[in-house]
């Protein structure tokens, strides 16, 4: 059976990261992509020109509306903006059974924020406990921690831990604003931590890379993998998505990847 899927997240004009990365993801591994939208911006692969957050309200109706119709078999959570949004998600999936994946969306990749300072104590206090799996950047569990970015492995390693102790079930810490020909992520949870290593691809197209990865790995778990093949088949997928993104010809500045890089060769 084809699990359903459900995004809640922006939306990126531009096609590479947001909901419609989100969807070209979820799809490209296996999924019924569904959508749930928090926010509308203008980007392109230079930047971020405007943000409109929606209202709690219709957020809350578009999640509803699909909870009370269709089977959720798992969700990912990006894009959320503030904290009464994240206060609505947080209520409208009180009830569904389904593992979540939250991607802790803080800061465009050219350095625009998305989610208000303030915000970021309700992230971890109402969204952190109800995830099966958060995928922050080294920025991104900076921010979520307080404190400065990792500078090498050990002091990823250090960061997880804290996160898991602030009430986290599963992290996935992603070290690939790491100097050095390695891309080191690590995956810890309750049972242990393995490191997934992959070699570093030098390409401008990354567009949408966390976006990406979390709704692979949402698919994934929706499908009935355990955690570990869920993140290791995500990596695996983005990391050829990454690599082929130079058959695309989208903009002028970070190129998204080719989610489709399976079947358009």
């Amino acid at each position: 059976m084809i699990p359903n899927i459900l995004s809640i997240a922006g939306s990126d004009p531009s096609g590479g990261a947001g909901i419609q990365a989100d969807i070209k993801s979820m799809s490209a591994n296996g999924g019924y992509a569904m959508a749930a939208i928090t926010a509308l911006t203008a980007q392109n692969t230079r930047g971020v020109q405007a943000v409109q957050l929606l209202t709690p309200d219709i957020i809350t109706a578009q999640i509803t509306a699909i909870r009370d119709d269709i089977r959720i078999d798992a969700v990912k959570i990006g894009m959320l903006g503030n904290a009464a949004i994240i206060g609505a998600v947080a209520d409208a999936l009180a009830d569904v059974n389904a593992p979540i994946v939250l991607d802790p969306v803080m800061v465009a990749k050219g350095g625009d924020r998305l989610l208000a300072a303030e915000a970021v104590d309700a992230l971890r206090r109402l969204l952190l406990p109800m995830a099966a799996l958060i995928t922050p950047n080294l920025p991104e569990i900076a921010d979520l921690l307080g404190c400065k970015e990792a500078r090498d492995t050990g002091e990823m390693a250090e960061h997880a831990e804290r996160l898991m102790d602030l009430g986290a079930r599963a992290v996935l810490l992603k070290g690939g604003h790491l100097d050095g020909p390695d891309s080191p992520d690590l995956l810890m949870w309750s049972g242990g931590t393995e490191w997934l290593h992959s070699a570093r691809i030098d390409s401008p197209n990354t567009h949408g890379t966390g976006c990406t990865l979390s709704s692979a790995i949402a698919a994934h778990l929706g499908a009935g993998l355990t955690l570990l093949d869920a993140v290791q088949r995500g990596k695996l997928y983005v990391t050829g998505a990454i690599a082929d993104a130079h058959r695309l010809s989208v903009g002028h500045g970070h190129g998204p990847t080719h989610h489709f890089h399976l079947w358009q060769r």
